[in-house]
Order: structure tokens, then sequence, then C-alpha cells
């Protein structure tokens, strides 16, 4: 779904019609405003960029602020046309929306295009479930529903700007401990110990010259079950070292349960012959490379266990040179970390901090998964205690609440306070701490209930709306319902190399 990241609305305060609204899906830099004149005067004062509509019947004025625009008017064919130089776009100041300086005054208020690039990468992340098979009762139960050269066509994302290059998938032999994964009831399914997690994309060349620089996203699935699978991650925590990934300092340590998952492979596996790790180094280090000349960034994002696999990835690509361009600059690395827990200690959020990482973390203060592991010795306990393995958040925190919002309910669950459709709901309607919660865009509220049940009744949304068609099942010519046979999962590899060396 595209999201406008501007909409200017001019009013006319004597019958209050809307006299002129304006959308742009991709660019926040407005090239071009036209408006009728009949009965309305335009003054203008370009040195501050603001945009006066005045009535003259009324002499009222409707206002609409604009930063950073410098403007010209002329007249054409009985109508005022207006032309905006920006001097202000995302393609001029994405370093900053990227991290630069930790999102210093940019999150209270919040900047209108880090909302827009927050809810951009969410989507993208919202997409990781949405295109995930966790239908017990299908045989690709834990698999991607379509091809990579098909996956933002199919999810009706048409306008996503980015083409997807590889799959990432997990290894489930965690400890004897399946809720990190989801497996088909079929005896004769498509894999006994994979599952799909993710995906690694490049921005296009349109969307690229929007953005002012080739684009490559990282984008994890979260855990399709309860918060039980907390309790698989909870378990210990381990040297970063100790699975082969590269850290000068011995007591930086992660939790083991997200440091398995990210390295664990099974040789006996199609789909993990080599780690998570591994695509993900492989894939950065041939994309860096074929872009060599061009400006380039490295985005990294996921919900809940998503979030922990985001930034321990981005830690991992930092420490092994994998962002070290061919001329010796490094690419910037950024972390969209959305109801994310804490990944490792405090030498590791020292240690990744060190390297240039980039974090912000998204959350609902009711929801309890940020808040673990580590829910006593955090990074708020006394620093004594900190040197026992306390654990620590990375990065800095956006923290919204449901309860600003007046289309939720009151209560709900830990699951609807959890859920990604919910904060991106959130991340909508907010301006800033203190504001009124009013949405921004044009996303459908009645994503909020796809998989809750947290929109007020009057709204008639039906809970947990979202599901296959039939569950599935098509029927045959012979009258039957039955699951349709896929395409073979192999060409979810078309196009990787496999056999190539891996770091």
């Amino acid at each position: 779904m595209a999201i406008p990241y501007r909409a200017l609305f001019f009013r006319d305060h004597t019958h209050h019609n809307k006299i002129f609204t304006f959308n742009d899906p991709i660019s926040p830099s407005i090239r071009s405003i036209r408006f009728s004149c009949g009965g309305l005067t335009r003054r203008e004062t370009p040195s501050n960029g603001r945009l006066f509509i005045q009535n003259v019947s009324s002499k009222n004025e409707s206002l609409c602020i604009v930063p950073g625009l410098q403007s010209e008017r002329t007249k054409e064919n009985g109508h005022w046309s207006t032309i905006e130089e920006p001097s202000n776009n995302l393609a001029s100041t994405w370093e900053e929306i990227h991290g630069k300086s930790d999102w210093v005054g940019l999150l209270d208020p919040i900047d209108p295009l880090l909302w827009a690039e927050l809810i951009r990468y969410g989507e993208m992340a919202q997409a990781s479930y949405d295109a995930f098979d966790a239908d017990l009762f299908s045989k690709y139960c834990g698999s991607c529903r379509y091809k990579p050269s098909e996956f933002f066509r199919s999810l009706e994302f048409p306008r996503a700007g980015y083409e997807v290059t590889r799959y990432l998938y997990a290894s489930c032999n965690i400890h004897n401990h399946p809720h990190f994964f989801k497996k088909s009831l079929w005896r004769d399914r498509w894999s006994e110990s994979a599952n799909w997690f993710g995906y690694v994309a490049v921005s296009d060349d349109e969307m690229s010259k929007a953005l002012g620089r080739r684009d490559i996203a990282i984008v994890w699935r979260g855990t399709m079950r309860k918060p039980e699978w907390i309790v698989d991650a909870m378990y210990s925590m381990s040297p970063v070292r100790q699975k082969g990934i590269p850290c000068p300092d011995r007591k930086a340590k992660v939790e083991s349960g997200f440091l398995h998952l990210y390295t664990e492979k099974d040789e006996n596996s199609r789909f993990c012959k080599h780690s998570a790790r591994e695509h993900v180094l492989q894939e950065i280090e041939q994309l860096v490379r074929k872009h060599a000349d061009e400006d380039l960034s490295i985005t990294i994002t996921g919900h809940s266990l998503g979030s922990a696999l985001a930034i321990l990835s981005a830690y991992d690509i930092a420490e092994t040179g994998t962002d070290i361009r061919q001329d010796g600059k490094i690419v910037p690395k950024c972390v969209f970390s959305f109801a994310g827990p804490r990944v490792g200690n405090a030498r590791f959020k020292q240690r990744i901090e060190e390297l240039g990482v980039k974090v912000l973390r998204v959350l609902n203060v009711h929801d309890k998964v940020p808040t673990v592991p580590g829910m006593i010795f955090n990074e708020y306990a006394p620093s004594i205690l900190q040197k026992w393995g306390c654990y620590s958040h990375v990065g800095i925190e956006l923290a919204l609440n449901h309860e600003n919002s007046p289309y939720l309910k009151d209560e709900g669950d830990l699951l609807c306070y959890h859920d990604m459709e919910v904060l991106l709901h959130l991340l909508d309607g907010y301006k800033g701490k203190g504001q009124k919660f009013e949405l921004a865009s044009k996303r459908d509220i009645a994503l909020v209930n796809k998989a809750t049940d947290f929109l007020k009744d009057e709204l008639l949304v039906p809970p947990k709306w979202m599901q296959l068609e039939n569950k599935g099942l098509v029927r045959g010519q012979d009258g039957r319902w039955t699951q349709p046979e896929r395409q073979d999962l192999g060409d979810h590899f078309e196009g990787v190399n496999l056999e190539a060396s891996l770091v």
C-alpha cells in the first residue's frame, strides 16, 4: 500500500468546503500546486514558506505551513499555478532520517519525513507476515507463499519501489523448542527443519532517486506464535563470538536463542545448508559490490523476534566489514526496530554503538515484549549490577501509547498491544508527546483487526478478518476440495548462487 508523504488541505472557512488537496505517494518534495482562483485570492511569504488562502468575502485565512520551501506564482489559463522549489526533502536529508545524528530533534514533534519512512519500512516488515504461510494444515506451512520476483506484486504492494534479491531461511533445531517456528502437519511437508524468515531487497532506480541513494533493505519476519516464543530465547546469554561472529570484546553477549537462530544450519535441508547469517552477509557483499559507484545505505527492519534478528545482523555486517565499499567508505547502517525485545548485554550495546550502527526502536508502552529479557536486571539497574550481565536495549526509543487512539478499545490483550498493524496505526496518528492523535495518511483502520480484536465495536470491523479464500482450498474438476500444489520452492532461489563462497 502506497502511503502519501504529505497531504495539504485548503478550505473555504465560510462554507467549510474542501477547495484543494495534494498527495504525493513517492516523493515528499512538492513540485507544483494548482487551484482555482474563483472567489479566492492568495498571498504568500516566500521567505518563511507559509502559504495563505484568503476568502475575499469573509476575510478569513486558511494557513498551510510548508517548511523550507521557496515559491513563485504565475497565472495560467485563468488559474494560479505555484511552482515550489524544495530545499529540504528526503533525497537531501536522508542521512539525518537514517539516524546520522541519532534523530535529535526529529521525534517530538515527529519529523514528517521520518514519520513516512517509519511507516514505509514498517509496512515492509508487515509484508513478511502477510506473505508467510502459517497454516498448520498447509503442506507448505513455514514457507513464503510467493516467488521473490512476484513478492510485492502478489501482496498488492505495487509501488514498493524495491526488488527482492534473496529469501532468508532459518533452521528450527533449537533445543527441542519449536516456538520460533511453524511446521506443517503433513507427512510429506515441504521441509522438516526450515522456516522462511524474511528477505533482502534493493531499491529500484525510481525509488533510489526519491530516496537520494540506493537502499539495501533487510527485512526479518517475527514469530507467528503466541509470546511463548520468548521462553525459547530467554534461557541464557552467550558470547557473540561463540558462533563464529567476530567480536573483540569477549564479554559482549547476546541471547543464545537469537544467536542460535541466526547462525544455525542443517546440512540435510535444501533451504538451510547455509545459515541465515551466511546468506545475509553474502547478499550484502554482492549488492555493495554491484552498486559500488552509487550512494548506498543499508536499512534493517523487523518486528518482535524479527527486531532482534535485525539488530544482530546489523552488528554482524558492521563487525565483519561487509559494509565497507571498495573505495574504503563505510555504508551507513540503520535499524528500524518494531516492538523488539532486548538482544544482549551492556557490552554488546557499547560495541554496536562503536561500530556506528544506528537503531530506532518503536514500541507500544503497554507491550510487554520490549521489557524482556531482563525485566528486572536491565539498563536501569545500578551500574555495579550491570557488570554481572544485565540486559540492555540498543539505540533510541520512540514510545507510542494505544490509549491515545480513539479507534481502539480501552483494553486488549498482549497480542493486541504487540501487533505490527497496531503499531502502524499508532504511528499514523502520532504527532508528538501530548499532541492530539490524528490519522495523517490514508491507511485503512480496518487493518488493525487483520489479526486482532482491538478496534471499537462501533466501527463494525470484524475481528481477525484476514484469511485466504476458502483457506487455500480449491475445487477440482472432480468436485473435490483440495490444496493445490505449488511450483517447486526451489525457484525461490532463482538467481542466487548457492555454491558461491560464503563468509
